[in-house]
């Protein structure tokens, strides 16, 4: 019978067969350098080391609970904070939030009280920031997270000075992701359509595929055979956090209502942010005749994904990045863009991200004349239409504009 889960905060317990110990692990928070604080016991029985941390945990209680009157640090209640919004958040932006606490927020400001923020600490904060220094949109993003910890506070009673929380982020800066010249998409389809995975690069620059889309596309969401062929995009390949970090004993972090299928590790398939992401678009006959050609030499895995590892496996995104710069080198295609920092010098000749394949996609239905409600659809942006309901009674328009493409692309049959 498979045993049940633990429940989260109880500390990963094991038998460490070489010690013929029991060991028992638990994660108390921080330490006033954001990083992770561990204790280990071991034991002669599984009793013996589950009694260890109960101990520990009923002592780190006693040492974290405010005296009366008392108020809590930054650093506290971060560690409440990101406890609390383990079950609601969207893994990512969870992790994300869990990066700002630990990297920026903890460091700089996490022995200051919640009730004496000043303005002066959220300064040093975003001094910390441009001091290493990150870009301007990473920037506004651990403000953001700070910011809603600080909101959270307050909705829970706690006092958090107006002042503190009003100083403003330090902007987003400028966006150096660009859409790619047609020549330059033309050359990177040139390389590609000398692969067999050709149809991985053409729905990136074609249909603007996001790239954790592609690597969550299973076969049974690729519909070749019927007169109208499709694919639904329903599912991304994204990692979820575990419990505790780096322990995979622990499980993993899941919000509720959150729909996950494990692949591989902590790689699961997940159901898009927005239900405008979850869509149907049409193939053109290219799209149609590369994928039927890839279905014959795909490898094999039980998971049914479409453009997966050699071996079967679920393709990782530092490795489908690898394989964009690949063709994009050999393509000859750079870029020249504004440097991520507000004053610096721009970047001459930089690699393209391969999310400037989408940008690409929208730029090319905008030159195509296609209306915005279908670009909006065929991306899946967030729209006031229902994207599901609106490819299914317009099928023909979006068609229509993804084949204009294609042939701005030179992917015609």
């Amino acid at each position: 019978m498979a045993r049940a889960r633990r429940p989260h905060g109880t500390g990963s317990v094991y038998y460490d067969d070489a010690r013929k110990r029991w060991v028992g692990s638990i994660e108390l928070g921080w330490t006033a350098k954001g990083t992770r604080r561990r204790r280990r016991f071991v034991a002669a029985t599984e009793p013996g080391v589950r009694r260890k941390i109960r101990e520990a945990l009923t002592e780190a209680e006693a040492a974290e609970a405010p005296a009366v009157g008392g108020k809590p640090t930054v650093k506290r209640w971060a560690d409440v904070w990101l406890e609390n919004t383990a079950t609601t958040l969207r893994p990512t932006t969870w992790n994300a939030n869990r990066s700002a606490v630990t990297q920026w927020i903890v460091p700089t400001i996490g022995h200051r009280r919640l009730d004496q923020l000043t303005p002066a600490d959220i300064r040093a904060f975003h001094r910390a920031m441009e001091a290493k220094p990150l870009a301007l949109s990473s920037q506004a993003r651990y403000h953001a997270a700070l910011s809603a910890m600080l909101s959270a506070a307050v909705q829970e009673g706690h006092v958090v000075p107006e002042r503190a929380r009003m100083v403003e982020g330090p902007g987003l800066g400028a966006n150096d992701r660009d859409a790619l010249p047609l020549g330059d998409a033309l050359a990177i389809l040139e390389v590609a359509s000398r692969r067999p995975d050709a149809s991985r690069w053409a729905a990136a620059l074609l249909q603007g595929m996001r790239p954790a889309e592609t690597l969550g596309l299973t076969w049974d969401m690729v519909d070749l055979d019927d007169e109208e062929p499709s694919l639904t995009l329903a599912w991304q390949l994204k990692p979820l956090p575990y419990s505790v970090a780096r322990d995979r004993s622990s499980g993993f972090r899941v919000p509720r209502g959150f729909e996950a299928r494990q692949v591989d590790g902590s790689l699961h398939l997940v159901r898009p942010k927005t239900k405008s992401g979850w869509r149907v678009i049409p193939l053109v006959p290219w799209m149609v005749a590369s994928l039927s050609a890839w279905r014959e030499v795909a490898p094999s895995n039980r998971h049914r994904l479409v453009w997966p590892q050699a071996d079967g496996r679920p393709q990782r995104d530092a490795d489908d990045r690898a394989a964009w710069y690949e063709i994009t080198d050999e393509a000859h295609v750079a870029v020249t863009g504004p440097s991520p920092h507000e004053d610096g010098p721009e970047i001459i000749g930089r690699r393209p991200d391969l999310y400037e394949a989408r940008h690409t996609a929208a730029t090319l239905l905008r030159m195509g004349r296609v209306d915005d409600a279908t670009i909006t659809a065929i991306l899946g942006h967030a729209s006031i239409l229902s994207t599901k309901a609106y490819l299914h009674t317009d099928r023909t328009r979006t068609r229509a504009a993804l084949a204009g493409v294609a042939g701005q692309l030179g992917l015609t049959s």
